[in-house]
């Protein structure tokens, strides 16, 4: 992430700087100098700041959301637990450095990380990317080749045999989701029921245990400015877990876009137009992680139903907040559109044989 692709931090999500310089003085390389704070605007959960300490050493520092979350979510703590270990054997993982658990600080538990230097690509082709024929078709290749490669990390060998229990991690999923959606929800949506009773009677076979990111997407990756088939850095952990693997696949595939797909979808997810460049299709990227894994995909259809369903429950329990006036930030108002949009996707989906 480039400097220009930080702002001023905004006003309901400022914190005391000078507390937090102060804290941090004698725990990170370079902290004894003066600390300067900028926000990076992405991202529609966790808030992610740029701690710059003189002109040498920056750091990012990440906490939860602001306002009332649901139990267990935005979780630092397994953030930090991950990353101070993952590192050291998956390169693209970022290595943790701090864990503060005081939330009186900054008003929740936080940790801070090293800085990636990169591109994260969202709703439009970085600048950069545009010189490479093939950009979009290398990102989507490594971004498969680089979960394969995640989900062999050895996780007992580095000290996270403790992080979940995988045995009944997919029922555990569509109930947990299902009791999130009953607290966050503002209005009913019966087609969400619907979806909800499809998943509970699909329930496949788990074919294998892993570590599972459970927020895997293009958006959460950093690419080489000079290399689009290279991956950088993979953020947003505090929701992995262990569980089965084919949990991650079906995130992708839900926060991914095809030339068919309606224009308020395609325009939803935060991915450059498809129409414009040629990332694979979604069958292609299963392909492409069947070939690097050699797991079995035959269910991955569950997988995509399931990623969606939870999806809708994150923008219910991000709307939620807004609609509570828990957060200002007025990209979240469009959000009470886009719960039934899902949902119907879902839906859609379970339909196809």
């Amino acid at each position: 992430m480039a400097s220009s692709e930080t702002i001023s931090v905004r006003p309901d999500e400022q914190f005391d700087e000078a507390k937090v310089a102060a804290y941090l003085k004698d725990k990170l390389p370079g902290a004894d100098q003066p600390m300067t704070v900028k926000q990076f605007p992405g991202g529609a959960a966790n808030l992610t700041y740029l701690l710059q300490f003189g002109d040498e050493h920056e750091y990012v520092l990440r906490r939860p959301p602001l306002g009332k979350i649901a139990p267990k979510s935005h979780d630092m703590e397994r953030e930090y637990n991950v990353l101070s270990r993952l590192y050291e054997v998956f390169p693209v993982a970022p290595r943790a450095f701090h864990f503060c658990a005081d939330a009186e600080l900054i008003g929740a538990p936080f940790l801070i990380m090293e800085r990636r230097q990169g591109l994260v690509v969202r709703t439009d082709m970085p600048q950069e990317y545009k010189a490479f024929p093939n950009a979009a078709r290398q990102m989507s290749a490594t971004l498969m080749e680089q979960l394969a490669a995640f989900h062999a990390v050895d996780y007992a060998a580095i000290g996270l045999g403790a992080l979940g229990k995988p045995e009944g991690f997919l029922l555990r999923q569509v109930e947990g989701w299902y009791g999130r959606w009953e607290k966050a929800k503002v209005d009913e949506l019966p087609i969400f029921d619907q979806v909800y009773e499809w998943l509970t009677a699909n329930i496949p076979a788990e074919s294998a245990h892993s570590l599972v990111h459970n927020d895997y997407k293009l958006d959460n990756t950093m690419f080489d400015p000079q290399d689009p088939s290279k991956m950088i850095a993979i953020f947003d952990w505090d929701m992995c877990t262990l569980g089965d693997p084919l949990n991650d696949v079906g995130t992708v595939l839900a926060y991914w876009t095809e030339p068919n797909d309606p224009p308020f979808y395609r325009g939803l997810l935060g991915m450059p137009d498809p129409e414009i460049y040629d990332f694979m299709s979604r069958q292609e990227l299963v392909d492409q992680y069947a070939n690097a894994s050699g797991r079995d995909v035959s269910h991955i259809q569950f997988y995509h139903v399931l990623a969606i369903y939870r999806l809708v429950v994150i923008v219910a329990q991000i709307y939620i907040r807004y609609h509570r006036g828990q957060t200002q930030d007025e990209r979240f108002a469009a959000f009470k559109d886009i719960m039934p949009v899902l949902a119907q996707n879902a839906h859609d989906l379970t339909q196809k044989v």
